[in-house]
This record gives C-alpha cells, sequence and structure tokens, in this order.
C-alpha cells in the first residue's frame, strides 16, 4: 500500500493552515460587497467566523482520531460507510479543485496590475505549472516554502494594514452598508466563506506529521485564530478607503486601496502589489498540496483510478495526482469566472463541513472508545452550532446561486454512477466498518 512519507510539526501546520487560506484576505471576499454592502458583508463574517471556529474545534477531534489523508473523505467512510464517503470525497476535491483557479486569476491580476502587457490567463497557467513543479520535489521542501510564503504574506498584510488604517474613515465603511438588506447577508456567505474556505485542508497532510495527536490540534487552533484576525481587519481597513462600489468586481483590491492612499505611480503601491503576490502564492502553493493528497486518497480506496495513487519512490508525492489536478484547475480557469469559481468552491466546502459535523456526532454514538487524544470542547453544542450554520449557508447558495448548485450536484450524480456502474460500491461495502486509518 503506498504510504507518505511523515516530516511535518506544529510550524508546519500553522503554516499550511494559514497559507491555504491567507490568499481569501487578499481578494475574493470583495465580490460580497457586490450583493451585500459594507456591513452586511461584514455581518455575514461574524457568522462565518462563529461557525469555523466551532467547526475547526470539532473537526479537529475527527482528524488527530483518523489522521488519513483523505481527511473528511475518511471520517465519513468510517461513519457511514460508502456512500458517505463518495459525497465527502467529491466535495472536498471539489472544494480544493475550484479554488485553485480561483486564486490562479487572482496571480495573473495581481501580475496585470504590475504589469499590463502581461496577459492574465497565461500568467494563471503558468502559475499552475511552475508551483505542481515545485510540490514534486517533495512534502518537506514544500511545506519549508510554504512556511516561508505565509510569513511574508502575514507581515505583508501587517504592514499593508499600517499603511492604509490612518486613512480608514468609518463614514466610507458605512456608505450604502446593506442596499441590498438582510437578503443581501445570506447572498453574501459564500464569499464570508472564502475568507477561511479550504483551511481543513491540514487534514490531507494529517498522515505527513510527526507526533500526530498533539501537533495537528496545535496547528489547527493557531491557524484558524491567525486567520480570523486578518480577516476581519483587512476587510474593515479596505472598506473604510473608498466607496465599495469602487472595488467589489476586482480581484485585487488591496493594490487598488494602496493605490488610492499612495497614488498609483507611488513605487510603493508597486511595492505592496508585488509583496502581495506571496499570499496567493501561499495559499494556491498550499492548496495544491491538499488537492493531491485527496485525489490521492481517493484513488488510494478505489474511488478514482488507482493511477492517481501512485508515488514516486526518491520523493514520496503523488505526482499523477498532482499532474491531472493541475490540468483540470487550468481547463476550470479558462471556462469560470473567478466569482463562479468562489461560489463553487464554497458549496463543496460547507458540504464537507456539514457531513464532518454528522461523522463526529455518528462516531461519538457508534464508537465511543476510538481514541481520541483532542475531543470537541463543549460537545454536543460546538458542533451543532457548525452543523446548524454549514446547513444555513448551503441553503443559502442553492437559493442565490441555483444553476451553480445544479452543476455541483450534477457532478455528484455522474461521479455517484460511475461509483456503482464500476462496481467499487460492492468492494467498499466489503470493506467497511473496516478501520480506515489502516489504509
Amino acid at each position: 500500500m503506498p504510504e507518505l512519507k511523515k516530516a511535518l510539526k506544529p510550524v508546519h501546520l500553522w503554516a499550511i493552515g494559514v497559507g491555504l487560506v491567507i490568499s481569501g484576505e487578499y481578494f475574493g471576499w470583495n465580490y460580497g460587497w457586490g450583493v451585500a454592502g459594507t456591513v452586511g458583508l461584514l455581518i455575514a463574517a461574524l457568522i462565518i467566523t462563529v461557525l469555523y471556529f466551532t467547526f475547526i474545534f470539532s473537526f479537529t477531534e475527527l482528524t488527530t482520531a483518523i489522521p488519513n489523508a483523505g481527511g473528511p473523505f475518511a471520517y465519513a467512510f468510517q461513519a457511514f460507510g460508502p456512500i458517505g464517503a463518495l459525497i465527502a470525497g467529491y466535495a472536498t476535491v471539489i472544494e480544493f479543485l475550484f479554488a485553485t483557479p480561483a486564486i490562479a486569476l487572482a496571480l495573473g491580476s495581481y501580475v496585470h496590475f504590475l504589469y499590463p502587457s502581461i496577459p492574465v490567463v497565461l500568467c494563471s497557467v503558468l502559475s499552475f505549472v511552475v508551483f505542481t513543479l515545485i510540490n514534486l520535489l517533495g512534502i518537506q521542501e514544500a511545506a519549508w516554502f510554504s512556511l516561508i510564503m505565509t510569513l511574508i504574506a502575514i507581515g505583508e498584510l501587517l504592514l499593508f494594514m499600517g499603511v492604509v488604517f490612518p486613512h480608514t474613515s468609518l463614514n466610507t465603511f458605512l456608505h450604502n452598508p446593506m442596499p441590498f438588506g438582510w437578503g443581501g447577508v445570506f447572498a453574501a456567505l459564500p464569499f464570508a466563506i472564502w475568507l477561511f474556505v479550504c483551511l481543513e485542508g491540514v487534514a490531507m497532510v494529517a498522515e505527513e506529521v510527526e507526533d500526530q495527536k498533539s501537533a495537528i490540534a496545535k496547528g489547527y487552533i493557531s491557524a484558524v485564530t491567525t486567520i480570523a484576525v486578518l480577516a476581519l481587519t483587512v476587510m474593515i481597513s479596505v472598506g473604510g478607503i473608498t466607496n465599495w462600489e469602487n472595488l467589489d468586481h476586482l480581484d485585487y483590491p488591496m493594490p487598488e486601496a494602496v493605490a488610492i492612499v499612495l497614488g498609483r505611480q507611488n513605487p510603493l503601491t508597486k511595492f505592496f502589489a508585488s509583496v502581495g503576490l506571496f499570499g496567493l502564492i501561499a495559499s494556491f502553493h498550499g492548496i495544491i498540496i491538499s488537492y493531491s493528497r485527496q485525489i490521492f486518497a481517493l484513488a488510494r480506496s478505489g474511488y478514482l483510478p488507482r493511477v492517481l495513487s501512485t508515488v514516486s519512490k526518491k520523493r514520496q508525492v503523488p505526482y499523477w495526482a498532482l499532474l491531472v489536478g493541475a490540468l483540470f484547475g487550468i481547463l476550470a480557469l479558462v471556462l469560470l469566472n473567478t466569482s463562479h469559481l468562489v461560489v463553487l468552491s464554497t458549496i463543496g466546502a460547507v458540504v464537507v463541513y456539514i457531513i464532518s459535523m454528522l461523522a463526529l456526532f455518528r462516531l461519538r454514538q457508534t464508537q465511543p472508545n476510538m481514541p481520541r487524544s483532542f475531543k470537541a470542547p463543549f460537545y454536543p453544542v460546538f458542533p451543532a452550532i457548525a452543523l446548524l450554520l454549514a446547513v444555513v449557508a448551503l441553503a443559502a447558495m442553492l437559493y442565490f446561486y441555483s444553476w451553480l448548485s445544479l452543476l455541483f450536484l450534477g457532478g455528484l450524480i455522474i461521479v455517484a454512477g460511475l461509483f456503482y456502474i464500476t462496481g467499487q460500491y460492492k468492494r467498499s461495502m466489503q470493506e467497511w466498518p473496516t478501520d480506515v486509518t489502516a489504509n
């Protein structure tokens, strides 16, 4: 059975966790202003912050109890069998595979902001090529790269806030604050989720962690705290610079905000845009790590072609999973725009959160003696809050983004059909409820 190298420590997990998400502070969330206004998006972000804190504290119990590269796929298999695993695995792949082309487009837009002669799509495609190659070098090398990029990105965000915050005006932030009323708050939920989306991707490298039980808990909790502080501070800072209508349609709201404060020709404006690339790179790189491990785990269990679980002998990385994921991402960025990619990614995310919390409740009932080095605090209140808020978010996306929801559902139906036709369902039933951590 293919195995992955154990080389990660808590600091790497913190870096991967923050790195997975930090691009959400650089772009994407501002599309929420277009459907909710500044205060409407802020309310949505506060709701989602509660969702993520309760979810991560609950999800960590699953990750430490079942440290499997499949993450939610493995937890759902343990709790609900092959069908639950199929839904969780599909939703996780959608979440991560659509997040990467969205970030790639933002990378292209940032570079285009700096050098208008460089086409956005060309730069986005080259980003996939370069960072897929970096991931092929090995997990330890990739994790150190993620740590460096994340530290630079956090430093840039702090510097950004130091420059723009003195120019932030409460009156500007409160300009047309909720033009679409409370309906706008619900419409903005996917863009608020984008501030945190993919954080659970740390679970995908659980098999590669030294001292798994304590390291995973430390990495998750420190990461979600860091992201929450940065997300809310950046949103308020940018929203007080200019009327939100000037920024709600851009893939580069932060460089534009700095340009408004310092002037577009100011050398510091170009500097901020250049350094801002590190935040996008940190997430882009980290999510490539996560989706490749998810594809690897699904293929290893027979839910995807087995060839995708092939691990290179020298570097011990799933190279076919990396290459196929990159090809899918390139196709997606050519066919869809950034806001559609964000919504599709967040639909996958909330489905993952729902089935993960259901798995937590189920495993507490069916396997009460399972070793749990970390237990969800305030159980069952925390996982219940996370489950309720995730269901509300999913209902809002089904209502406001129905055609994208149908696209997500259509893909699930096709995958489920193949799952039955190929006979994998019967083979999986023979394995359940074996201990998936042994896979």
